[in-house]
């Protein structure tokens, strides 16, 4: 039933993406110009994939939760699913001109295989043939679905996989939007909290603004 209920959502999410779309078409003219992501524009974008990030955890990039998600651009910060993006003080006008398209392509082909195809399946009996296809994460989730139906309990390597899946997608949707020049690592943090920073070198011991992290 959630696709039925997400309807408001979905309506007001169209609208949302075409003004994010031309909002971060503006702020490229803005980096470009000045070197600074606009902060109106920037707290803008934010809100939108907060938005859509808490509506696909309760629908179907996770089915993580049965907590409708609320109308709001607001950080929210007692909803099951966060995302926040620390503001940059200072772009780079050159990488502006090419992150969003050639930098991010790799991040693009691996995200539409696991978005929107590449999982096949097909059988044969004599000469009747059926076929199914559809993305990786689509068919997780599937399952997903009909194991919550029949136990009402969710796998924990399931949910940590979905979830990673998401906070993939969502680093490479804000790089590609310009909300950041840290390029997005190819990896997955699966489940709890994403890592606040990664590791190495030692590193200060009080966490600044910038490394604040995306919990679920």
């Amino acid at each position: 039933m959630k696709w039925l209920l997400l309807v408001p959502h979905a309506l007001i999410l169209l609208a949302l993406w075409v003004a994010f779309w031309l909002s971060s078409l503006f702020a490229l003219v803005a980096i470009v110009i000045t070197g600074r992501y606009p902060r109106a524009l920037f707290d803008f974008n934010l809100g939108v994939l907060r938005w859509s990030w808490r509506v696909g955890f309760y629908a179907y990039s996770a089915l993580g939760t049965d907590r409708y998600p609320p109308f709001s651009l607001g950080e929210e910060p007692d909803y099951p699913a966060r995302l926040d993006i620390a503001y940059p003080a200072h772009l780079s006008r050159g990488l502006a001109l090419v992150k969003w398209w050639l930098l991010a392509l790799p991040h693009y082909l691996i995200l539409a295989i696991l978005f929107s195809g590449g999982t096949w399946f097909s059988w044969r009996l004599g000469e009747t043939g059926w076929a199914m296809g559809g993305s990786v994460v689509g068919l997780i989730v599937l399952v997903t679905g009909i194991v919550l139906a029949v136990t009402g309990s969710y796998p924990r390597p399931l949910f940590d996989l979905l979830v990673g899946f998401s906070r993939w997608a969502l680093r490479v949707v804000g790089y590609a939007a310009l909300m950041t020049d840290r390029y997005p690592p190819f990896r997955l943090d699966l489940g709890g909290e994403e890592p606040s920073r990664p590791t190495g070198p030692a590193e200060p011991a009080t966490p600044g603004p910038a490394e604040r992290p995306m919990p679920v």
